[in-house]
């Protein structure tokens, strides 16, 4: 499959199209239930999925498709055994704010090979915003470049997206007690915050855990806008694994740096 402008198009037709089909119609219309995890699971969900699947492979046959709502013993089978790719599917980030009725929740698609994520595509159906890179060749907004500019804004007046609950419980309480920034906010939707992130809508990033599918493609969209990540061990986030991986990330190098060593020495010292 080739990654290029075109494929990006023909994504950009098909995710919102099975959106505005599978998911706007059941928004507030929906029973949830709860999955072996604790996380929601809904049957848009499912339906999200099978309909990707589904479109997919009429356009890209030879290339299997890796879901959130498949068993991980699926889930590693096709990771061992992909060879010409794999598309890595979310069919609903933030199914808890989609059971909830709170509208913030997208469909998140990378395609991975070699062990890179080479294409990625955030859609936001409430919004109708398609977030989407191509490794090398940059990241947009509905087809308008995103690119990090230069900002003169110090670290405490900064606006940082953590998800404090899946942070080491004293590391939480510290931050919240202290924090080096101006404000905080969290959506609820993994992939949503790299996307607003990238789009320059806060500056800094914190996440505990996020899983193969909810950071995919939002790691190479911020990359591809000029940004910089890390795990809270300064570790690169994609290692092209099943295993979940924490999140330390700012759109701007000067606030990357100030953000890192703050959260390392905290991490160092809980």
């Amino acid at each position: 499959m080739n990654t290029n402008q075109s494929t990006l198009r023909q994504l950009e037709a098909i995710i919102p199209d099975a959106a505005s089909t599978e998911l706007l119609p059941r928004f507030r219309q929906i029973e949830h239930h709860f999955k072996a995890d604790g996380s929601v699971v809904t049957e848009a969900d499912h339906a999200m999925q099978k309909q990707l699947m589904t479109e997919l492979q009429k356009h890209w046959p030879t290339i299997p498709l890796l879901g959130e709502e498949m068993s991980e013993a699926e889930q590693q089978a096709l990771m061992e055994k992909s060879q010409q790719g794999l598309w890595v599917l979310d069919p609903l980030d933030g199914t808890s704010n989609f059971a909830a009725g709170i509208p913030c929740f997208t469909v998140s698609l990378a395609f991975m090979r070699d062990g890179e994520i080479q294409l990625g595509l955030i859609y936001d159906p409430i919004r109708q915003e398609c977030f989407s890179a191509i490794a090398g060749k940059g990241a947009w907004l509905n087809g308008e470049r995103l690119q990090a500019a230069g900002s003169e804004l110090p670290l405490s007046k900064c606006i940082a997206q953590i998800d404090f609950k899946r942070l080491p419980p004293e590391m939480a309480a510290s931050i919240a007690s202290h924090p080096p920034y101006s404000s905080q906010r969290s959506f609820g939707s993994g992939a949503l915050d790299w996307c607003w992130l990238a789009a320059g809508r806060v500056h800094l990033y914190l996440h505990g855990k996020q899983k193969l599918w909810d950071y995919s493609a939002g790691q190479l969209i911020l990359r591809e806008a000029g940004g910089q990540c890390c795990t809270l061990e300064g570790d690169v986030v994609f290692q092209g694994k099943l295993e979940s991986r924490s999140v330390l990330a700012a759109l701007q190098s000067k606030h990357f740096v100030e953000w890192r060593e703050y959260v390392l020495k905290k991490n160092r010292r809980h």
